[in-house]
């Protein structure tokens, strides 16, 4: 299963922080038609979507999203401009 770091947690959680979204919102994962990952901000999961709930931060899975990222780990960073970059790298 996905794991997030520290950081995407706290990136997740100051994201859905919004007043906008939903107390159970979070960001969701998902693959398009080309294979290329999305995210977005989510409202709640979709039919099918696991949920991966770790130190407050939720990130619903497509399935198809959720099978390319079973082993790996959500790191985020914040760049100059003050911009919320999401990278995949593997676990441990």
């Amino acid at each position: 299963m996905l794991t997030l770091t520290d950081n995407a947690a706290t990136e997740i959680r100051n994201l859905v922080a919004n007043p906008e979204v939903p107390d159970d919102g979070g960001v969701r994962i998902a693959s398009n038609q080309d294979g290329a990952l999305t995210l977005a901000l989510a409202a709640g999961p979709a039919d099918g979507d696991a949920v991966v709930d770790q130190s407050g931060a939720r990130v619903f899975l497509e399935p198809q999203a959720g099978q390319l990222l079973d082993d790996k780990l959500l790191d985020a960073g914040v760049d100059p401009e003050g911009n919320v970059q999401f990278s995949i790298g593997q676990q441990g």
